[in-house]
């Protein structure tokens, strides 16, 4: 990850990633075939791991709010734990024909958090007038900017950033952009018509 992080995916070669993991050049290709099998393989370990996590966030049985921020807590605070890998799976994996392939894997993750939204919807914890789906997508979808922008340096990612960017990501989701009090039940202006 280190080698993939500095260099690029396509720019890394074999031979720099043996020697980054201090072993001979042919014993990587006794466990990978090619970069392109340890990127997956990469890949498919942390969805693996991932997705485990979620599912005991899933199973703990606290309110939907908790349970979508302990999820964001997993997939944000892989940046404090192992920026490298971040680096990696932003620019790369959507850049990757192997890794798009394993995108059965990250449909799974949306898949959890739509369950997290439908059962809080269920037990009135979250509005029912929302689509989960596409909630589920929003709510994975600013997740994935985060760590964009933590990539790019064009957010601060200090520990308590973190933690701010948890709070945000579930109050923008869960409690919507509306404004509590006199104001929240207010008729909203008409959006123009873009299409003359």
């Amino acid at each position: 990850m280190r080698v993939f992080a500095r260099k690029g995916f396509h720019a890394a070669r074999v031979g720099d990633i043996a020697a980054e993991a201090g072993v001979a050049h042919g014993l990587m290709y006794h466990y990978f075939e090619s970069k392109d099998a340890l990127l997956e393989g990469v890949f498919r370990d942390t969805w693996t791991a991932m997705l485990a996590r979620m599912q005991e966030v899933e199973e703990s049985g606290e309110p939907a709010r908790e349970q979508l921020r302990r999820v964001a807590a997993v997939v944000l605070r892989t940046w404090r734990r192992d920026p490298d890998l971040v680096r990696v799976l932003v620019r790369e994996v959507t850049r990757t024909p192997a890794i798009q392939r394993q995108a059965e894997d990250v449909g799974h993750a949306f898949e959890a958090i739509e369950r997290i939204i439908r059962s809080g919807q269920a037990r009135g914890e979250l509005r029912a007038d929302l689509d989960a789906r596409l909630a589920a997508f929003v709510f994975y979808g600013a997740l994935e900017e985060i760590l964009t922008g933590w990539v790019l340096g064009s957010l601060p990612d200090g520990e308590d950033d973190i933690a701010r960017a948890e709070r945000t990501v579930v109050e923008v989701l869960s409690a919507g952009l509306l404004a509590a009090g006199p104001q929240a039940g207010a008729e909203q202006p008409e959006a123009p018509d873009l299409v003359a």
